[in-house]
């Protein structure tokens, strides 16, 4: 029996680690086979027939997918999280923890992309003639998110709108916050009321989770081809010609990324978890490889939170927990690109922020972070809001529209391995056993 119960865990190692190498082969396929045509048969139509007929239509597919799955999974998981603290001391040293981490660390991430958008100032080198051939090829996506952030509810109206007056419409309506803020609730009144039957109601939520998890589990297997379709229709459109083009501006936000990836994580690693940063990297690995992919925290989650069980061996109370609040709330990637792109686009205009409308800048960047939805350009209609706010005008946006997929991609990954990290100090303090 022993043999048999250290078997299963070998097995489901292999098989991530095939999953892995797969999803990069995937990766590098599609990024070659991109360049490929892009350089070899530019403006060829048959290569916008293969991306609207079958690339993009097979991403597409497995997005929805994914996304069919995650509303489910996010409240049995948070659910079943709350419910499994036992007690109100244990959610608020859990929930408490998270917050401080969330807020301090999104503070980092924007004071770094806010210092060095400052002293690089990438948005003072722009050629007027470039930027007006980009906004206007920019102009119709700008105006649809411009119209978006109007729409976007704010201030007082936003917060309010957490509390859901209908739980089934939020779930229709994918408003993943009063979704999760209905988990939650849900969740501590599972755990405040313990008989028989809410005991059965639980472990019928558990049932829930696990099917989901199972269901995400056959699609992540679809995971190569996705990624070959991404990175094909990104390579194969654009090039590298798109980035070049705005290198300036790329450079800047990568660098930000950067930092906050190879410098500021380690050493919360080191300090707050005493986790070897190494060990982290190298475990979580399939994680950054679909973040990057897929361009969205919420299709991400999934394969979170199967790492954190199996490789990091974080408690699964915690691991659903934070990662569930993580995948909207605590995006430090998100938060950095918005304070770069804001900076960088009144540089352009010649509109000079003060010190003052900075730090309004940063404060929203962080609430930003924490309310912007984890799906593919979800930042993008905050960004307009923000811009309107200080005075830069928002239809600016359509200026680095050609290179926010790839932006999306990096940034994405930085929230997700964020969200890893956060689980993985979060879990530090507390006394529960590993995982597993």
């Amino acid at each position: 029996m022993a043999d048999a119960a250290t078997a299963a865990p070998d097995v489901q190692e292999a098989r991530a680690r095939r999953l892995q190498w797969r999803m990069l082969a995937g990766f590098l396929a599609g990024l070659l086979a991109g360049l490929a045509v892009h350089y070899g048969a530019p403006g060829a139509a048959w290569v916008d027939t293969v991306v609207t007929y079958v690339t993009g239509p097979l991403g597409q597919i497995f997005l929805r997918l994914l996304f069919m799955l995650v509303i489910p999974l996010l409240v049995s998981a948070l659910i079943v999280g709350v419910a499994e603290m036992g007690e109100m001391r244990a959610l608020k040293s859990v929930g408490v923890r998270t917050l401080f981490y969330t807020v301090f660390v999104s503070a980092i991430s924007v004071a770094i992309s806010l210092a060095l958008v400052n002293l690089l100032q990438p948005g003072a080198g722009v050629d007027p003639a470039l930027a007006r051939s980009l906004m206007a090829e920019g102009a119709e996506g700008a105006k649809a998110i411009t119209d978006r952030a109007v729409e976007a509810k704010t201030g007082m109206d936003a917060i309010v709108a957490i509390v859901p007056s209908n739980f089934f419409t939020a779930m229709g309506q994918d408003d993943v916050l009063a979704v999760m803020f209905f988990a939650l609730f849900f969740g501590i009144g599972l755990m405040l009321v313990r008989t028989s039957q809410t005991e059965t109601l639980k472990t019928a939520i558990e049932g829930v989770f696990e099917v989901v998890m199972k269901l995400i589990g056959l699609v992540i297997q679809l995971a190569p081809i996705a990624i070959f379709c991404f990175m094909f229709n990104l390579a194969a459109q654009f090039g590298w010609d798109l980035i070049a083009r705005l290198s300036a501006y790329v450079g800047v936000v990568l660098l930000a990324l950067g930092l906050q990836m190879f410098l500021v994580f380690p050493l919360i690693l080191r300090t707050l978890a005493k986790k070897s940063p190494l060990a982290f990297f190298r475990q979580t690995q399939e994680a950054f490889v679909m973040a990057f992919a897929t361009a969205s925290s919420n299709a991400t989650l999934p394969t979170s939170l199967r790492v954190a069980h199996d490789q990091l061996r974080l408690p699964d109370r915690v691991a659903r927990f934070v990662l569930t609040i993580g995948a909207t709330a605590n995006q430090n990637g998100t938060a950095m690109f918005e304070g770069v792109t804001v900076i960088f686009l009144a540089q352009f205009f010649g509109i000079d922020l003060t010190l003052q409308q900075q730090f309004f800048v940063m404060l929203v960047c962080i609430l930003g972070g924490i309310g912007t939805a984890g799906v593919p350009a979800g930042s993008l209609p905050v960004i307009a809001l923000i811009l309107a706010s200080v005075g830069v005008p928002p239809e600016g946006i359509g200026l680095i529209l050609g290179v926010d997929r790839f932006l999306d991609m990096c940034r994405t990954t930085l929230n997700v391995v964020g969200d890893l990290v956060a689980a993985t100090v979060v879990s530090a303090g507390l006394k529960d056993p590993p995982a597993g």
